[in-house]
């Protein structure tokens, strides 16, 4: 397996005995392990996977290439034990996740050198495996948003909205929401991170949803904006912009671009228009097993996008007392640009009910 000889080449790397790995998302991308307790051990010679009685069978079944070890003890306790019974002397460990009292107490029993950041490099760019879990996670959004165009009517809220989208990925085939889903209506729209609201949806809203579904543990993220009744020209404007952006990024963006310089497509369209001071967020974010992964399309990120990474592409503008407008595409990254992953219908759509 590419992923585990990529691992391998880390003890090397880092001149270390083992590498442990207790974080959720890199422990499952290592070994197809979903439970939610558990460590990876990898050694030049042996692969481990440690968890408990709860899932003495389900680690067998999901990681048959791991020697799966069972602990009665405690986590980390045990994975000590465990390692000074192989004799490990210097131990790679992530950086990022480990909290000061698991470090103190490795610290103790071993010569520690932080691994930080190489897995997410590795999460980066996904296999056709990976590619094809997240393919089916966009299906869902877009057939549960073609739904709900025909569900929304003026005089709902937002919280009845965000309870029918979330129940039909779930009858799509979602094993749940990737993120907390957001629905801003009319002034709400402003906010870009909007938590659902018992907010009526008014005639001459804007209406943003953005959520996303997860197959086999990997995620999608989309957004649409839709209008209900008379929408202002202003409002109007606003999406056209949003929508150029947009179209003009995905056209534009492959293999080679920094994220900076992904950024600037859309951000200078926006600020051309004059709504630079309302586009406060990145143009977008990498996905996979968690809905924000490198790499960043941002003004800072020097990143540079490489073949079969999948990104984001979410321009917004956001006016105060007025209300927002975002578009968001999942895409995989080609030598030829970019290939969409969702396909839902992005002109704005007006609600007449």
């Amino acid at each position: 397996m590419k992923k585990l000889d990529n691992t391998k080449s880390l003890l090397k790397k880092y001149d270390v005995d083992a590498i442990l790995i207790m974080s959720e998302f890199n422990r499952r991308y290592l070994s197809d392990f979903t439970g939610s307790s558990g460590a990876v051990i990898i050694t030049n010679d042996d692969e481990y996977l440690i968890s408990d009685f709860r899932y003495n069978v389900q680690a067998r079944e999901e990681s048959p290439h791991f020697e799966f070890v069972l602990q009665n003890k405690g986590l980390l306790p045990f994975i000590i034990e465990f390692l000074k019974s192989k004799d490990i002397k210097k131990l790679g460990f992530e950086g990022e996740y480990t909290n000061y009292n698991d470090y103190s107490k490795l610290e103790s029993e071993f010569d520690l050198e932080a691994i930080t950041g190489e897995f997410e490099k590795m999460r980066m760019i996904k296999s056709e495996d990976e590619i094809a879990h997240i393919q089916k996670a966009c299906e869902i959004v877009d057939k549960a948003y073609e739904h709900i165009l025909t569900f929304v009517k003026a005089g709902m809220t937002e919280l009845e909205v965000k309870a029918e989208l979330e129940y039909k990925m779930a009858q799509l085939g979602s094993e749940g929401p990737s993120f907390d889903t957001i629905v801003a209506s009319g002034y709400r729209g402003a906010l870009p991170h909007a938590t659902p609201s018992e907010k009526v949806i008014e005639d001459g809203d804007l209406v943003t949803l953005d959520f996303g579904a997860t197959y086999n543990g990997y995620v999608s993220d989309i957004t649409r904006t839709f209008g209900v009744g008379n929408v202002s020209d202003e409002l109007k404007n606003v999406y056209n912009i949003v929508l150029e952006s947009q179209l003009k990024s995905l056209e534009t963006i492959k293999v080679g671009f920094t994220g900076k310089e992904a950024d600037k497509v859309a951000r200078d369209i926006i600020t051309e228009n004059g709504y630079g001071d309302n586009f406060g967020h990145s143009l977008g974010h990498g996905i996979g097993l968690e809905v924000h992964e490198g790499p960043g399309l941002a003004k800072t990120v020097d990143t540079v996008l490489e073949e079969n990474m999948i990104i984001t592409i979410e321009p917004g503008i956001y006016v105060e007392d007025l209300g927002g407008v975002r578009i968001e595409d999942d895409a995989i990254v080609t030598t030829e640009g970019l290939k969409k992953l969702t396909h839902s219908s992005k002109e704005l759509f007006i609600i007449n009910n």
